[in-house]
């Protein structure tokens, strides 16, 4: 496991960049079926990371809260050829088994990580409702899957842009394993 922080590559006033991506729906979603949510969450996340599992939790929370205004989207991106617990199939098992209801994706390209410019897992981008992005950053304070959080800062992020307030930092690092990039990747 090798730990990263979250980068800044997309940056704030940036739009979200787009995809078509398979679903453990079994169907394909593009960033324009999300275009009428007051907000939209996209997170890099897979199966078998301690951080990811600490957050799911915290993640379905935030989808629960919010659901009729947010859109709310897990990405893996992990390339499953060495980590067989990220595959297609076990995504759908791991959304059962953490009682997941927001849309699932993989992005078995990995071109969609780094057009966010994803590094780590969970790693979580929020854009308004004009999918411009307003925050990078964690899901909350606790940055180790021990910690108790204290903060819950995506859920008050997703507040503040819902009541038309500006988020006080629009980077804050989440903290998660890395992205298991395919071999061939420089």
């Amino acid at each position: 496991m090798v730990l990263l922080k979250s980068e800044v590559v997309l940056k704030a006033g940036d739009k979200a960049p787009d995809f078509n991506l398979l679903g453990i729906d079994d169907r394909k979603h593009s960033l324009s079926e999300f275009k009428d949510y007051s907000v939209l969450l996209v997170v890099f996340m897979c199966n078998h990371c301690p951080y990811v599992q600490a957050k799911v939790t915290a993640m379905n929370e935030i989808y629960e809260r919010f659901k009729d205004r947010i859109a709310m989207i897990g990405i893996n991106s992990n390339d499953p050829t060495n980590y067989p617990d990220d595959s297609f199939g076990n995504m759908k098992k791991f959304a059962k088994e953490k009682g997941i209801k927001f849309t699932y994706l993989v992005d078995e390209t990995q071109d969609v990580a780094k057009k966010y410019g994803a590094v780590c897992t969970p790693d979580p981008f929020l854009f308004n409702k004009d999918q411009v992005l307003v925050f990078h950053g964690r899901i909350d304070n606790g940055m180790k899957p021990e910690d108790k959080a204290t903060e819950k800062t995506m859920i008050l992020n997703v507040e503040r842009l819902l009541a038309g307030k500006k988020i006080e930092k629009d980077f804050d690092p989440s903290m998660g394993c890395s992205i298991k990039w395919k071999s061939q990747q420089t």
